[in-house]
């Protein structure tokens, strides 16, 4: 379903797996508006974009100061008079530590990192998206939300879990505005997240999938199609839910 004359914001959208939303969403007939903090890159992503015929623009800041996210969403909002759309992409494992070894400095960035710039970014986007039509939130949580993660990835999985909470403590709050709160969880997805293991340990790489079901890894716009869809008015009566995007990799095999 085409979206004209809607406006998407997608943080950290400058590659992997927020690219292809983006690029998604501007093929839907989205404007969209793309966050990251590398300047250069951002641009070659908007040219790229805009030589699709999509229409885009980069904003760059750090999803996790209160500050720069407040004062650029709410930019955007007043540039474009709404927001249809935030999907909140931004995020990361952000290195490995055990709790016994973790520094307080690690734990609040790998939160304000996966946790705290879902918050700031949806405060900062309500009252625009309050003025959309048929606006809606849709955030990212993983598996490690629900099986607190590897070794070493347990905040990871921490912050994960509150955003599988804040999801639904959001929809709540914003559904007699019409506004809906969704979220996906990506299973093993190819992009230069994982790129070191990809590149130094193909071998590792390619068992994954033996923990897949349908038994491949799964590409960006895989995930890209599922966040259009909940965004799109054909899922105007979804809220509150997490879809699992991972091939059946959530059951284990």
């Amino acid at each position: 379903m085409k979206s004209e004359g809607k406006v998407a914001v997608v943080t950290g959208a400058t590659g992997g797996i927020g690219f292809a939303v983006a690029k998604r969403l501007g093929k839907e007939g989205y404007t969209v508006v793309l966050n990251g903090i590398e300047e250069e890159k951002g641009a070659e992503r908007v040219k790229e974009l805009e030589a699709e015929g999509i229409t885009a623009e980069y904003v760059g800041f750090d999803v996790t100061s209160d500050e720069a996210v407040t004062e650029n969403i709410t930019k955007i909002g007043e540039k474009y008079g709404k927001i249809d759309l935030l999907v909140n992409n931004a995020g990361g494992l952000g290195g490995r530590s055990r709790f016994e070894e973790m520094t307080t400095e690690f734990y609040r960035s790998v939160m304000a990192l996966n946790l705290d710039s879902v918050f700031f970014a949806s405060r900062a986007a309500i009252p625009f998206l309050k003025k959309g039509k048929n606006a809606s939130i849709i955030n990212y949580t993983s598996n490690a939300g629900w099986n607190a993660g590897g070794p070493g990835a347990g905040v990871y999985g921490t912050s994960k879990a509150g955003v599988h909470a804040i999801t639904r403590a959001l929809a709540k709050d914003l559904a007699e505005y019409g506004i809906r709160v969704n979220a996906v969880s990506p299973g093993t997805i190819d992009t230069p997240f994982h790129a070191q293991i990809k590149a130094t340990k193909p071998e590792v790489f390619a068992s994954w999938k033996n923990n897949i079901l349908l038994g491949r890894i799964g590409e960006p716009e895989e995930v890209a199609s599922v966040v259009a869809f909940l965004g799109s008015d054909d899922a105007s009566f979804i809220t509150a839910e997490t879809i699992q995007i991972g091939g059946g990799q959530a059951l284990g095999i």
